[in-house]
Protein backbone atom coordinates (compact mmCIF):
# COMPACT_ATOMS: atom_id res chain seq x y z
CA UNK A 1 0.00 0.00 0.00
CA UNK A 2 1.49 3.76 -0.62
CA UNK A 3 1.28 4.59 3.04
CA UNK A 4 -2.40 5.66 2.92
CA UNK A 5 -4.12 3.92 5.65
CA UNK A 6 -7.97 2.49 4.88
CA UNK A 7 -10.60 3.23 7.11
CA UNK A 8 -10.65 0.00 8.84
CA UNK A 9 -6.83 0.03 9.83
CA UNK A 10 -5.74 -0.44 13.04
CA UNK A 11 -3.49 3.09 13.99
CA UNK A 12 0.20 1.83 14.53
CA UNK A 13 2.37 2.67 17.61
CA UNK A 14 4.14 5.20 16.15
CA UNK A 15 0.47 6.85 15.34
CA UNK A 16 0.52 7.23 19.45
CA UNK A 17 3.65 8.63 20.01
CA UNK A 18 4.12 12.71 21.28
CA UNK A 19 4.45 15.54 19.78
CA UNK A 20 6.74 18.07 19.50
CA UNK A 21 6.58 20.41 22.18
CA UNK A 22 9.31 22.97 22.65
CA UNK A 23 8.28 23.15 26.10
CA UNK A 24 8.66 19.60 26.87
CA UNK A 25 11.52 19.48 24.95
CA UNK A 26 13.35 22.12 27.05
CA UNK A 27 12.03 20.15 30.18
CA UNK A 28 12.92 16.58 31.34
CA UNK A 29 9.83 17.22 34.38
CA UNK A 30 7.43 17.79 31.71
CA UNK A 31 8.76 14.99 29.49
CA UNK A 32 8.02 12.79 32.38
CA UNK A 33 5.08 13.72 33.08
CA UNK A 34 3.52 13.73 29.68
CA UNK A 35 4.21 10.25 29.61
CA UNK A 36 1.99 9.33 32.61
CA UNK A 37 -0.50 12.30 31.95
CA UNK A 38 -4.11 10.32 31.74
CA UNK A 39 -6.55 9.44 33.80
CA UNK A 40 -5.38 5.48 33.63
CA UNK A 41 -2.15 5.28 32.86
CA UNK A 42 -1.07 5.33 36.27
CA UNK A 43 -3.32 2.57 37.33
CA UNK A 44 -2.41 0.92 34.13
CA UNK A 45 1.47 1.09 35.10
CA UNK A 46 0.43 -0.20 38.65
CA UNK A 47 -1.22 -3.32 37.67
CA UNK A 48 1.47 -4.47 35.28
CA UNK A 49 3.74 -4.26 38.02
CA UNK A 50 2.03 -7.43 39.31
CA UNK A 51 2.66 -9.06 35.89
CA UNK A 52 1.53 -9.34 32.71
CA UNK A 53 -1.84 -8.90 31.95
CA UNK A 54 -4.78 -9.37 28.95
CA UNK A 55 -6.84 -6.34 28.06
CA UNK A 56 -9.87 -8.27 29.49
CA UNK A 57 -8.00 -8.52 33.08
CA UNK A 58 -6.81 -4.61 32.97
CA UNK A 59 -10.62 -3.87 32.30
CA UNK A 60 -11.58 -5.82 35.19
CA UNK A 61 -9.27 -4.51 37.38
CA UNK A 62 -10.38 -0.86 36.46
CA UNK A 63 -13.92 -1.07 35.99
CA UNK A 64 -14.74 2.49 35.29
CA UNK A 65 -12.22 2.83 32.26
CA UNK A 66 -13.82 2.13 28.77
CA UNK A 67 -12.74 -0.04 26.29
CA UNK A 68 -11.69 2.71 23.71
CA UNK A 69 -9.88 4.72 26.31
CA UNK A 70 -7.91 2.27 28.15
CA UNK A 71 -7.00 1.20 24.57
CA UNK A 72 -5.56 4.38 23.73
CA UNK A 73 -3.94 5.10 26.83
CA UNK A 74 -1.69 1.36 26.75
CA UNK A 75 -0.95 2.13 22.68
CA UNK A 76 0.38 5.46 24.14
CA UNK A 77 2.16 4.02 26.75
CA UNK A 78 3.09 1.30 24.02
CA UNK A 79 3.88 4.10 21.65
CA UNK A 80 6.76 5.86 24.61
CA UNK A 81 8.07 1.83 24.93
CA UNK A 82 6.57 1.91 28.73
CA UNK A 83 4.42 -1.14 27.63
CA UNK A 84 5.05 -4.35 25.49
CA UNK A 85 2.26 -5.09 24.19
CA UNK A 86 2.48 -9.49 22.87
CA UNK A 87 -0.33 -10.73 20.09
CA UNK A 88 -0.16 -14.31 19.89
CA UNK A 89 -1.54 -16.31 16.94
CA UNK A 90 -4.10 -18.10 17.92
CA UNK A 91 -8.01 -17.98 17.53
CA UNK A 92 -9.18 -15.82 18.93
CA UNK A 93 -6.08 -14.11 18.48
CA UNK A 94 -4.59 -13.22 22.55
CA UNK A 95 -2.97 -10.01 23.79
CA UNK A 96 -1.16 -9.49 26.45
CA UNK A 97 0.73 -6.52 27.79
CA UNK A 98 3.61 -6.08 30.55
CA UNK A 99 6.06 -3.52 31.51
CA UNK A 100 9.00 -3.29 28.88
CA UNK A 101 12.42 -3.15 30.36
CA UNK A 102 12.09 0.42 30.19
CA UNK A 103 8.58 0.57 31.82
CA UNK A 104 10.08 -1.17 34.87
CA UNK A 105 12.54 1.99 34.97
CA UNK A 106 9.22 4.56 35.40
CA UNK A 107 7.81 1.82 37.51
CA UNK A 108 10.27 2.70 40.09
CA UNK A 109 9.52 5.78 39.98
CA UNK A 110 6.17 5.76 40.19
CA UNK A 111 6.14 3.76 43.67
CA UNK A 112 8.25 7.17 44.73
CA UNK A 113 5.38 9.19 43.48
CA UNK A 114 2.60 6.99 44.81
CA UNK A 115 4.24 7.24 48.79
CA UNK A 116 4.46 11.06 47.98
CA UNK A 117 0.84 11.13 47.01
CA UNK A 118 0.42 9.20 50.03
CA UNK A 119 1.87 11.65 52.14
CA UNK A 120 0.20 14.63 50.51
CA UNK A 121 -3.07 13.01 51.17
CA UNK A 122 -2.72 12.71 54.40
CA UNK A 123 -2.06 16.12 55.03
CA UNK A 124 -4.53 17.11 53.31
CA UNK A 125 -6.86 14.94 54.94
CA UNK A 126 -5.40 16.69 58.52
CA UNK A 127 -6.01 19.94 56.95
CA UNK A 128 -9.85 19.56 56.08
CA UNK A 129 -10.31 17.88 59.60
CA UNK A 130 -8.41 20.84 61.30
CA UNK A 131 -10.58 23.60 59.47
CA UNK A 132 -13.81 21.82 59.89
Amino acid sequence: MSGVRGVFDMPSAADYRQKIDPLRDGCPVKAAVDVIRGRWKPSIIRELRDGKRRFSELRATLPNVTAQILSVQLRQLEADEIVARKVYAEVPARVEYELSEYGWTLSRVMEELEAWGATYLQRQQKQSAAEG
